[in-house]
């Protein structure tokens, strides 16, 4: 599986880079810190779902890796926003400083809001589809999944969150909007790409991968290797955020991520041989040490 990872991870790498050419302008310090944080590593799974998905519908993979880097840049966005001293308040980030402590705190905000605006121009080109129509389907879903009835919106409850012990099912919405928004996106862009509204399938698989892979995270921060995760163990425990593991224990915490993983491959069952790939990931996130 991390041999999928890490070849998705590269070909999504080099069209960020194509869309990010270094600029030697006044805005010079802005690209050096939008390409910063877009091409400094990461697992890359949005991008990979993106590519997985779109070649179930036998998708251009020129047309996808557009979609995927436009996906990525808005997750990095939301990480550089995340890491300020006003959200999370974090200095490390994959194993390096953060934007705003390689740069400055306002050069961050800047390079967030322009890597957001940039995947939306992305998207618009005629490069990622020759149709509007489905180049239009795209941006208005993806807008949705990262806006305020999406990401954003569980950002908010996030720190609306921090300090208070909500129930579950607050939890739940909290963590299918922050993380699982974007990562459901992913799952059915490939959909979208083939002139299809969305994937019903691919939309449950979705759910159940983003609700997955905040739990693993919120695992993570309990028992997780700060030299592997490459941010600092406990910071949400410090910060006192909701979390599954503060709501259900440890214990009960990993079985519940049992649940997620398998009803996420219950959602791949129309797919036949060519879920593998997708049910592999699903592994690899409920597994994953970092």
């Amino acid at each position: 599986m991390e041999d999928l990872l890490q070849s998705a991870a590269t070909r999504t790498t080099a069209m960020l880079d194509a869309l990010l050419p270094p600029s030697s302008g006044g805005a010079k310090t802005l690209y050096d810190a939008m390409r910063y944080s877009a091409l400094n590593g990461g697992k890359r799974i949005r991008p990979f779902l993106v590519l997985t998905t779109a070649a179930l519908f036998d998708v251009p993979e020129t047309q996808a890796l557009r979609v995927a880097a436009a996906v990525e840049m808005i997750h990095c966005y939301s990480l550089i926003h995340d890491d300020l001293p006003a959200m999370d308040n974090s200095d490390v980030r994959r194993g390096a400083p953060t934007c705003h402590k390689q740069f400055t705190e306002a050069t961050a905000i800047l390079a967030g809001d322009a890597l957001l605006t940039l995947a939306f121009a992305a998207l618009a080109d005629p490069a990622t589809h020759p149709d509007a129509t489905v180049r239009c389907t795209l941006i208005t879903h993806l807008a949705k999944a990262a806006g305020g009835a999406g990401m954003i919106a569980g950002q908010m409850l996030d720190m609306a969150g921090e300090k208070q012990t909500l129930p579950v099912a607050d939890i739940t919405t909290l963590h299918r909007l922050k993380t699982g928004a974007l990562i459901r996106f992913s799952c059915v862009a490939g959909a979208m790409l083939a002139g299809k509204a969305t994937d019903d399938a691919l939309e449950k698989y979705g759910d159940a991968l983003g609700l997955l892979f905040q739990l693993t995270d919120d695992l993570l921060d309990v028992e997780g290797d700060t030299t592997l995760t490459g941010k600092p163990q406990g910071q949400d425990a410090l910060a006192e955020k909701a979390s599954m593991v503060n709501a259900l224990g440890i214990s009960a915490a990993k079985k519940q991520a049992d649940v997620l993983r398998d009803k996420a491959i219950a959602a791949l069952g129309g797919f036949g041989d060519r879920k593998k790939h997708l049910e592999s990931l699903v592994h690899f996130v409920r597994y994953r040490i970092k």
